[in-house]
């Protein structure tokens, strides 16, 4: 009989080589087992948003809790009446006026493509099943969510076990088809989504599934300004139903209440996470429209919860944190910071001969390493170039966020809380110099 390996960590559950061990945290930053302080430049997972340690969060979920430990989703409770009232009336676009709450991203978006199918089912067509997504996504890692996303590093292994969906490109202006910045590679990738629609024949597609601002997989990819408003206008024509996944750019990412506003349109379905409770709580929402919802009601049909869906506790704190959004008018600021973040990594890395290019909007910034500049040549995948600035970023105090799907890569985020200081924000944009050159030399 195997004795237990007594000198491995308890924690992650694949023991990594290098232990980053945090006691807590304040603000934007992190503070770790050994005294050390790091500057949450990504705020976690691009999630943090008001920042840590508000206590008026902590204290709102443990009266929910103290009050009602659980209660199944479906039933009314004061604390999930209380944050769909504020979501109704100062966050959700207006024609959103139903809300399903899950416990995060992945969840979300399984139960929106589910959503979208069981909406015909219950007109009673039952050959609209197909969900279309694009070449560079990532929608989350239950089986589902990995088979319609284009994130080809996390679907390795499982490719008998998933399902596969029709794909169409992302728009990608750097590396577009037509060129660099061809000013036709949105409407080319809108018309993608219309010829694959024909092809696969439109009576047999239920939704369209993308994120208005392309995630971490691509590195906050701009879509180009005609692509949303012909995308909407191509799925009216088709009768297909439009999913918008805006679990990382949603709830004032982007300087926006959700990232759909810079394109002027709406979804039928939007799913949000992340920011909805700022990480002080898992909860993430599947918003649809009455049209979408009300096949459902008429045929007596439920979309089956998830167990910890919309908890009590969850909600309490999504509802205090959109409060202190309000109150502290954080979406204003996050556009304000986007802004001098943006011109910050401008200043230290517009003309650096690895950084292809600096994208994003808001409190969500990218950049994308390469080895040669104009050939836009990559690094070999084996060089693990955005790994090395994680790792060199930390050895100074800052955390960064890696992104890319493995086709896509050497892809570095930034998403920091909302209250970040323009201190901070130097501190960033030098620091990812510092690192990007660290990475470079090691990869050359």
């Amino acid at each position: 009989m195997k004795t237990q390996d007594t000198t491995r960590p308890s924690w992650p559950f694949v023991p990594a080589a290098r232990m980053v061990d945090i006691t807590h945290a304040k603000g934007c930053t992190l503070y770790t087992k050994e005294g050390d302080e790091i500057l949450d430049a990504a705020g976690g997972a691009i999630v943090s948003n008001i920042g840590h340690g508000r206590p008026e969060v902590g204290e709102a979920a443990a009266a929910a809790m103290t009050s009602l430990s659980y209660a199944v989703p479906p039933f009314v409770t004061p604390e999930r009446a209380r944050v769909m009232e504020r979501l109704r009336r100062a966050w959700l676009p207006e024609k959103l006026t139903r809300a399903y709450l899950a416990s995060g991203g992945s969840e979300a978006v399984d139960a929106a493509c589910r959503l979208a199918v069981q909406h015909f089912r219950a007109k009673g067509d039952t050959k609209r099943w197909k969900i279309i997504s694009r070449d560079i996504s990532y929608h989350g890692t239950t089986l589902f969510t990995l088979g319609v996303a284009g994130h080809a590093a996390r679907k390795e292994g499982f490719e008998k076990l998933i399902p596969h969906m029709a794909q169409v490109p992302t728009p990608y202006s750097l590396r577009a088809p037509g060129g660099r910045h061809d000013p036709d590679y949105d409407i080319a990738a809108a018309q993608a989504l219309e010829d694959t629609i024909l092809r696969e024949g439109p009576e047999t597609v239920a939704a369209f599934l993308a994120e208005p601002i392309t995630g971490s997989s691509g590195g906050a990819l701009m879509p180009g300004p005609r692509y949303w408003p012909m995308v909407r206008e191509i799925c009216d024509r088709h009768g297909v139903l439009l999913i918008t996944d805006e679990v990382m750019v949603g709830f004032g990412r982007t300087g926006k209440r959700f990232a759909c506003e810079h394109f002027g349109f709406v979804p039928d379905i939007m799913v949000s996470g992340k920011g909805f409770a700022g990480g002080y709580a898992p909860i993430a929402g599947v918003f649809a429209s009455d049209e979408v919802v009300e096949p459902l009601v008429e045929t007596g049909q439920s979309l089956m919860f998830y167990t910890y869906g919309a908890h009590p506790g969850a909600c309490a704190a999504a509802d205090k944190v959109l409060q202190i959004m309000e109150e502290e008018n954080l979406v204003a600021r996050c556009a304000e910071q986007g802004r001098g973040l943006a011109a910050r990594l401008e200043a230290v890395l517009g003309e650096h001969p690895n950084v292809a290019e600096i994208r994003g909007e808001g409190l969500f910034r990218a950049i994308e390493i390469v080895k040669n500049r104009e050939t836009l040549e990559r690094f070999p995948e084996s060089a693990a170039v955005a790994q090395h600035v994680l790792i060199c970023g930390l050895m100074r105090g800052v955390f960064f966020y890696a992104g890319g799907t493995g086709a896509v890569r050497d892809i570095v985020c930034l998403g920091p809380a909302f209250i970040v200081s323009d201190s901070d924000l130097d501190r960033m944009a030098e620091t990812l110099k510092l690192a990007i050159d660290d990475a470079v030399s090691a990869a050359s």
